[in-house]
C-alpha cells in the first residue's frame, strides 16, 4: 500500500494521524446522535448494546464493530483502501478470531507458509498476526467484559455521570486499539496505529481516574476495587510501552 494521500503525498507520521483522527472523531460523534433513537444522549450506547445482546463479551464485540465503522465512515477512499475493504470480511475472521465457520481441512495449511503465524502471539505486532492475539487487547475485553458484569449490578440511583463514563472509557480502550490495529505496521500506516493507540491511552488514564473518584460512591468491594484498579493500572502501563514500541518501529522504517 502507498503511503496515505488523502490529502497530499507526504508521509504521516503520529501527530497528522492524531490531528486527523479528532477530526473524524468530532464529525462521527455528530453521526452517532443523528442515528440515535436517544437522541437527547440520556442513555450510554453501551448500555443500549448491552441490553440489545446475549451477554457482556457480545455487547463489547457490538461495542467494537459500531465503533470502528463510525470512524471508517470518515477517512478518505483511494483505490487502495478499497481493495483492502473488499478483503475485509475475510481478513475480519483472523482479527477478531471467528474460525468456527472454516471448513477442517482448512487448517492443514496453517503447518506451512505464513498463515500460522496468524495464530501466535509472537507475531501480534506484525502484518502477520491477529487482534486476539494482542496481549494489551486481550486484557482491555477481558476487563471491559468484567466491567460490564458489575455495571449491571450497579443500582439505577447510582449510575450518575462520573459512571457512565467510567464503563463507556473502559470499553473505548479496546476499541482504540482495535482501530489503531486495523492500520497494520508498516511503515505508511503505523503513525495511524500510534494514534488511535494514544487515545486508547488517554481513556486508561481518564477511567482510573474515575475509578478512585467512583470508589468513593461504596459501588465497589474492597477486594473487587484492587482487582480493577490493579488491571487498569497494569493495562494503562503496557499500552504506553506498546506505544513506544511502535514509534521505534516507525522510526526504523525511516532508516
Amino acid at each position: 500500500m502507498d503511503n496515505y494521500d488523502g490529502f497530499d503525498d507526504e508521509l504521516w507520521d503520529e501527530f497528522r494521524w492524531e490531528a486527523h483522527l479528532n477530526e473524524v472523531e468530532k464529525k462521527s460523534e455528530q453521526l452517532r446522535k443523528f442515528i440515535a433513537s436517544d437522541h437527547k444522549g440520556n442513555i450510554p450506547r453501551w448500555l443500549t448494546l448491552l441490553q440489545e445482546s446475549l451477554d457482556e463479551d457480545d455487547a463489547f464485540e457490538a461495542f467494537i464493530e459500531e465503533e470502528l465503522l463510525m470512524d471508517e465512515a470518515y477517512f478518505p477512499e483511494d483505490e487502495d483502501w478499497e481493495d483492502d475493504e473488499d478483503d475485509w470480511e475475510d481478513e475480519d475472521d483472523f482479527l477478531f478470531g471467528n474460525f468456527g465457520d472454516r471448513e477442517e481441512d482448512e487448517y492443514d495449511d496453517f503447518d506451512t507458509g505464513e498463515d500460522w503465524k496468524e495464530l501466535s502471539g509472537d507475531y501480534a505486532q506484525s502484518e502477520y498476526g491477529s487482534l486476539e492475539n494482542l496481549h494489551i487487547y486481550i486484557g482491555a475485553k477481558t476487563l471491559a467484559v468484567d466491567i460490564l458484569k458489575w455495571a449491571e449490578k450497579v443500582p439505577s440511583h447510582s449510575q450518575n455521570h462520573d459512571f457512565q463514563e467510567f464503563v463507556g472509557g473502559l470499553l473505548k480502550i479496546g476499541a482504540k486499539l482495535a482501530g489503531g490495529y486495523s492500520f497494520g505496521f508498516e511503515t505508511d500506516y503505523i503513525g495511524a496505529n500510534i494514534a488511535y493507540s494514544k487515545k486508547a491511552l488517554t481513556n486508561a488514564n481518564r477511567s482510573l481516574e474515575l475509578l478512585q473518584s467512583l470508589k468513593k460512591k461504596s459501588l465497589f468491594g474492597k477486594k473487587e476495587y484492587m482487582d480493577f484498579h490493579n488491571r487498569l493500572f497494569e493495562l494503562r502501563n503496557d499500552i504506553g510501552i506498546y506505544i513506544q514500541e511502535l514509534r521505534d518501529q516507525f522510526y526504523l522504517g525511516l532508516k
